[in-house]
């Protein structure tokens, strides 16, 4: 394992978890370093954005209206801590691979 993966490993674990941010508009606004962002566009909400944790800086906008496919869910908890279905694996750049469960990163190896 190099150690950038296990630094990565190591940081997920005990960095202070993700929380979700909410907004008005039919566009994201600039990406906060670590936190999401859900898109609101009057009562219905149609996008969540990160940057990619791995880094990386790229920007990941997720659908989550019930037309999209691909389609992603988001949950929070109690905490403001969010959580997506299913894994978010990115095609282009990085090809990171992560869950995100109670607004932490669980790489998948």
């Amino acid at each position: 394992m190099s150690i950038a993966i296990w630094w990565r490993n190591i940081w997920a674990r005990i960095a202070p978890p993700r929380h979700l941010r909410v907004v008005e508009g039919d566009s994201l606004p600039q990406l906060p370093r670590r936190d999401l962002v859900l898109a609101r566009d009057g009562n219905e909400d149609w996008c969540v954005g990160m940057r990619c944790p791995c880094g990386c800086g790229q920007t990941i906008e997720l659908l989550v209206i019930l037309e999209a496919a691909p389609r992603w869910d988001f949950s929070v908890d109690n905490k403001g801590r969010p959580s997506l279905s299913p894994s978010v694996w990115l095609q282009k750049g990085c090809h990171s691979h992560f869950w995100l469960k109670n607004g932490r990163v669980e790489w998948c190896d």
